[in-house]
């Protein structure tokens, strides 16, 4: 008899094993990274057998999947309380930048190079669209804030107006689908130096280069 609660004790208990598994997977990724991920080891600290983990996930990609479903899941959540409370386009490329510092496995098991081998399926696909049209739809409302003038044409807007599949039937116009891209890959250019070690030593704050970078995309030039 299922039980108020969440299910019977069975699928209680098969949760609550799900849910350990992939905390030891993301202390393993965290000490050697994703493409280490190793089922056997985990089940070893578990004190279970192979066979018997393999009852839980049925390969290492099925346990990938759902740690990149929850990867995806936390920022999409964090971004969406942010626009739902109004936060502007800044607001939402800090709070980016407080979600990957707070775990950054979790940001490289997204953002970083992808595993050798694994395939994420259409669903964790859909969840990273929702990440973008957030950010897209700030983009949009950014540009509109600014004072109206005629754009200036640029070879990458024209580019956008006919190659725009990626932004799943977002209706933001080219420029602003230039300054998601621009916004996008810088921000996550110095996150990914950041969160690797490459600015260690070198004498100054990463935060104040995000800062700079953020405020240069974002403020209306003259």
């Amino acid at each position: 008899m299922a039980q108020a609660d969440g299910g019977t004790p069975r699928e209680r208990y098969r949760a609550q094993v799900r849910e350990e598994v992939k905390r030891h997977a993301r202390e393993q990724i965290a000490t050697a990274g994703a493409s280490a991920l190793s089922l056997n080891a985990i089940a070893k600290q578990m004190g279970l057998s192979g066979p018997a983990l393999y009852r839980y996930y049925a390969g290492r990609d099925e346990l990938i999947t759902e740690l990149v479903r929850d990867a995806y899941r936390s920022l999409a959540d964090v971004l969406a309380v942010g626009a739902e409370g109004g936060a502007d386009l800044p607001a939402l490329a800090h709070a980016l930048r407080r979600w990957a510092l707070a775990d950054p496995q979790r940001y490289f098991l997204i953002y970083g190079t992808p595993v050798p081998g694994y395939h994420a399926p259409p669903d964790t696909t859909a969840i990273s669209a929702e990440i973008m049209t957030i950010l897209l739809d700030a983009c949009a409302a950014a540009l509109a804030d600014r004072p109206a003038r005629e754009p200036a044409p640029t070879a990458l807007a024209a580019h956008l107006a006919d190659h725009r599949d990626w932004a799943f039937g977002n209706p933001a116009p080219p420029e602003a689908l230039h300054l998601f891209l621009t916004l996008w890959t810088r921000l996550h250019g110095v996150l990914s130096l950041e969160l690797a070690g490459h600015f260690t030593g070198m004498g100054f704050d990463p935060a104040r280069l995000y800062e700079a970078e953020v405020a240069d995309l974002t403020t209306p030039r003259g």
